[in-house]
């Protein structure tokens, strides 16, 4: 999923990429900025008509196609790359640092180059600014239960794991057989053989609730095979739904929350969603628990549903005797 506050600096990127990289499959571009090869074709669209002002032919810059290459012709005087801020390469390296921390993510090796390479160039950093994208989100809990996953990949362990399903909204109990953590657009998850799904399950590290390791082996099945993220974690499905919110500010959390696509920036800290749903009273408990800080613009249904239940409440809530002394 890609959200405008990752856009922006992407499309920054990509000209000095490609004049870096003349002739580049589009496919190989795309898995090198993490998104589909349909995503970087709407950028480079979208680039096409970026420029100068005047914006004559020789002030935008000019891309040429070749079978599925891609050559930047004109630049339009993007050709410089862009310098990390002090935050920024700050960010990375709390980043890679929790990467090099973690065994049977990446090549640990090639991690501790990055780093040495990062923290060479942060002596030229410019001041510090925005951290556009962040490190690792991480509380002190969720920081011991990616170490607690940890030991247990170590060691070839087991885990008995308490996990908040959102999408649900609820709680089990599961015995997992880990594979290999993973952080994924700064959100870490587990990737495991969960026995009582009989399948292989991310699960978010924020949202397990109580990890023990067990003193029995780890022993995914051998047709358990690791999960393609190539397109993100999240998929759609056909029995789901989807539902456009307004978020005021103080309800922003739940797209950092929950798996959705920010859609526009709104005036007053206002924020457009659009998020994904199978259970629609799952979804109406969520919108009516933010107190009137998120509007449901579509689908109209659930828009109804939101007033009925609420309407349903404040009827209720007449009824109650009044606390009140007289």
């Amino acid at each position: 999923m890609s959200g405008s506050t990752d856009r922006m600096p992407r499309l920054l990127a990509l000209v000095p990429y490609l004049l870096a990289r003349p002739g580049i499959r589009i496919d190989e571009a795309a898995q090198d900025f993490d998104v589909t090869p349909k995503q970087l074709r709407k950028d480079l669209e979208l680039l096409w008509m970026c420029g100068l002002p005047g914006y004559g032919p020789g002030d935008l810059i000019d891309l040429s196609f070749e079978g599925d290459t891609i050559v930047v012709t004109h630049d339009a005087g993007m050709s410089r790359p862009l310098r990390l801020t002090g935050g920024e390469a700050t960010a990375l390296l709390v980043a890679l640092r929790a990467l090099a921390e973690t065994p049977g993510v990446v090549d640990g090796d090639a991690v501790r180059r990055s780093i040495a390479k990062i923290e060479a160039a942060a002596g030229q950093a410019q001041p510090a600014g925005v951290v556009v994208g962040g490190g690792v989100r991480e509380g002190k809990k969720t920081a011991r239960t990616r170490e607690e996953v940890a030991r247990a990949l170590q060691a070839g362990r087991a885990l008995r794991i308490r996990y908040y399903t959102a999408s649900k909204d609820q709680i089990t109990e599961r015995t997992v057989d880990p594979m290999r953590l993973l952080i994924v657009q700064a959100v870490g998850y587990l990737e495991a053989w969960c026995r009582r799904a009989e399948g292989v399950r991310l699960f978010r590290l924020d949202r397990i609730d109580e990890l023990t390791i067990l003193d029995e082996p780890s022993r995914p099945p051998a047709h358990a095979h690791p999960t393609d993220i190539s397109e993100g974690v999240f998929r759609e499905r056909p029995d789901q739904r989807e539902a456009v919110l307004v978020l005021d500010p103080d309800a922003r959390w739940v797209a950092e929350y929950y798996p959705c696509e920010e859609l526009d920036e709104l005036d007053g800290g206002r924020l457009r969603i659009r998020m994904r749903y199978a259970d629609q009273s799952w979804m109406v408990r969520l919108v009516l628990g933010l107190g009137g800080e998120a509007l449901v613009e579509s689908p109209a249904d659930l828009a109804s549903d939101v007033g009925r239940r609420a309407a349903g409440a404040v009827a209720r809530a007449r009824h109650l005797p009044s606390t009140c002394d007289h």
